[in-house]
């Protein structure tokens, strides 16, 4: 695995995907540093995975404009893709359930060699195999992904992984050939809260690191730049403007303990967000928009 590559930059400014059934997301902005974090948060259907796609040069951008790398979207998609990578995106990119861990890795070393030109030096010899051992070593180490935990080592199957596994098989599948970018979907899918904590952990390391990356998914870390394709209703943001010199008015007027007895309770505004659950309309609303925008 190449780690002494550096991460992809990224800006973004009004970017939007339109496919047959309406806009999949718009009016996106985005400036990060190579080797950030971003966070892509928002309701069920309103774009995560698009965007995600749209970023690594996977799907066609249909308004605004934006670099990855220094490479302008959508003209030069091809070399975005040849860049980044992609890992957990249901529906585009999956493990197979049968295959087992080793045979995964394998695999995807196998067509980082092929895409590399290096295919005619086929059959391997002693130091080829080695040099792919070492890019599996390194991917597996750079995800804490230890097939001694494992319960049969390499040769488990996917199905007998469990999730927060899984997870991590995914990403070290994504980096194995060093990427600038990596994007990441549903982080947070069926995870406990404690291995939610781990996969955001993962990430950021990958980050620290060096490569960018950009996850969707609920519960971010507090350094995580936050990315939003569910903008807050107008409404709720005046209001909310609204109440917080009311209630200071009312902290400086009187104790706490003289307050009437039917004062309305805290709006909980400092609860996280929560990631509503992936549903059939989103992974159709993806499918429709990569057909309508064109995947390459």
């Amino acid at each position: 695995m190449n780690t002494t590559r550096q991460g992809a930059a990224v800006n973004a400014r009004g970017i939007g995907v339109e496919g047959p059934r309406g806009w999949a997301f718009q009016g996106i902005d985005i400036t990060a540093e190579p080797g950030a974090l971003i966070a892509v948060q928002g309701s069920s259907g309103s774009g995560r995975t698009c965007l995600l796609l749209a970023l690594t040069g996977r799907m066609r951008i249909t308004a605004g404009e934006a670099t990855v790398a220094g490479l302008p979207l959508p003209k030069r998609m091809g070399t975005v893709r040849s860049r980044t990578a992609i890992a957990h995106v249901p529906g585009v990119v999956e493990l197979e359930p049968a295959l087992t861990v080793g045979e995964h890795l394998k695999e995807q070393a196998l067509l980082g060699h092929r895409f590399q030109g290096l295919g005619a030096s086929l059959p391997w010899g002693r130091r080829q195999k080695e040099a792919t051992r070492a890019r599996i070593d390194a991917a597996l180490a750079a995800v804490r992904l230890d097939p001694g935990t494992l319960v049969k080592g390499l040769g488990t199957a996917v199905r007998d992984l469990e999730r927060i596994e899984a997870l991590r098989l995914s990403v070290a599948l994504g980096i194995m050939h060093g990427p600038q970018l990596l994007a990441v979907d549903d982080v947070d899918l069926k995870l406990s809260a404690e291995e939610r904590t781990e996969a955001w952990q993962l990430l950021r390391d990958l980050a620290r690191a060096g490569t960018t990356v950009v996850a969707a998914g609920g519960g971010a870390p507090a350094d995580a730049l936050i990315v939003r394709t569910t903008p807050a209703p107008a409404a709720e943001a005046e209001a909310e403007a609204e109440a917080e010199p009311e209630a200071e008015a009312k902290t400086d007027a009187a104790p706490a303990d003289t307050a009437p007895a039917d004062a309305a309770p805290s709006d909980g505004s400092d609860t996280p967000d929560r990631t509503h659950p992936r549903t059939d309309d989103d992974k159709e609303e993806t499918a429709h928009a990569l057909a309508e925008t064109g995947r390459s």
